[in-house]
């Protein structure tokens, strides 16, 4: 954590910042270790405090054992207001904040609490810019939360049938990870069958799986905070022709753009790799979302893998960034196909952390 903490005050001398009060609950728990679901932090050039309320006065001492302790008293003592006297009496003139997670209510109780006393700087994506770059002990718990991924999946493949529903599938693996390790789910699990599964995002119901029709499986397991990201595509039965024309060419999409991997290479060049093939396969327009996405504390996170903008381009990866990799394309009224690993970028290429079967996951069923 010091290490961390040592970083964002070197990233705060870069900007100029006198300080900076934490409010994202992820980067809160990335900088001090404190998980609580209530307060922020205050990081100063030689002071790192915890504001937060009497729930977790115990908590923070045992996951922020560096850093102090301000109480808030709800009602009497409020947050606003222990942020103004700490700031008073740490000597600051000036506090940055993190303006994409700060609410307009929010930033106008903290004005008035200051009452003119400093000024409120608005800052984004200080400590999530730290947070792209995995450190070993984060490498460590994502492999074991996609590892615990890859077995519930294993683990559940055989037991689908057709006449099951979507959402008994979907908790099926939801026991699954539960039972192979994960303290939860990483986002609530898609199960999307037939013309369902031409909904990238679709939430599972009474639909069944069916027979011989794809089937769209997105899953992952959150460990110690952190979450795995899994997406495989299934049939029950034989599938149609059209199925193994779309699962051919997403695969192959899906290569080329891990192939392109490495630090150094633009994200929006990456996402290239995979969007042209699918385009000049003639499916263009059925690949409508970006090619991938950081993932960590947050499931969605930077870096992400999406197209250039206009007149620019994406960001170079650097090694030690982790992120998903999922092509897919959808047919209204059929279906769709997306395949999604969980990669790590390095220097001379890319590790793949998720390990679960592609073709012929479930060789009985497909």
């Amino acid at each position: 954590m010091q290490q961390r903490i040592q970083r964002l005050r070197a990233a705060l001398a870069t900007g100029g910042l006198p300080a900076l009060l934490v409010s994202a609950p992820a980067s809160r728990r990335y900088l001090s270790g404190f998980t609580g679901s209530y307060g922020c932090l205050l990081i100063t050039p030689e002071a790192a405090l915890v504001l937060t309320d009497g729930r977790y006065v115990v908590q923070v001492a045992q996951q922020a054992p560096g850093f102090a302790l301000r109480e808030v008293v709800n009602p009497g003592r409020p947050l606003p207001e222990v942020i103004a006297a700490a700031a008073s009496e740490l000597g600051l003139h000036g506090l940055a904040f993190e303006s994409a997670h700060t609410t307009v209510a929010e930033h106008a109780k903290l004005v008035a609490a200051l009452g003119g006393a400093m000024e409120l700087l608005p800052s984004e994506g200080m400590v999530e810019g730290l947070r792209e770059l995995k450190d070993a002990d984060e490498l460590a718990t994502l492999r074991r939360a996609a590892a615990i991924t890859d077995a519930a999946l294993a683990a559940v493949l055989p037991q689908l049938r057709p006449e099951q529903r979507e959402r008994e599938a979907a908790w099926m693996l939801e026991v699954a990870l539960r039972e192979a390790g994960a303290e939860a789910v990483s986002f609530a699990i898609i199960v999307a069958a037939g013309p369902n599964a031409a909904l990238p995002h679709h939430f599972p119901g009474d639909g069944l799986l069916g027979a011989g029709r794809p089937i769209v499986i997105d899953m992952g397991a959150r460990l110690d905070g952190y979450h795995a990201d899994l997406t495989r595509t299934i049939t029950l039965g034989p599938p149609d022709a059209r199925f193994h024309e779309i699962y051919a060419i997403v695969l192959e999409a899906q290569r080329r753009a891990i192939a392109g991997l490495r630090a150094g290479a633009l994200s929006s060049d990456v996402d290239a790799l995979a969007r042209e093939h699918i385009t000049a396969a003639g499916y263009g327009p059925q690949f409508g979302h970006g090619l991938g996405h950081g993932v960590g504390l947050d499931i969605h996170e930077a870096p992400g893998l999406r197209r250039a903008p206009p007149n620019g381009a994406g960001a170079p990866l650097r090694a030690g960034m982790v992120t998903s990799v999922e092509p897919g394309i959808y047919l209204e009224g059929w279906g769709g196909v997306r395949i999604e690993d969980l990669v790590l970028v390095t220097k001379d290429g890319s590790e793949l952390l998720s390990h679960a079967p592609k073709v012929g996951q479930a060789s009985e069923n497909l």
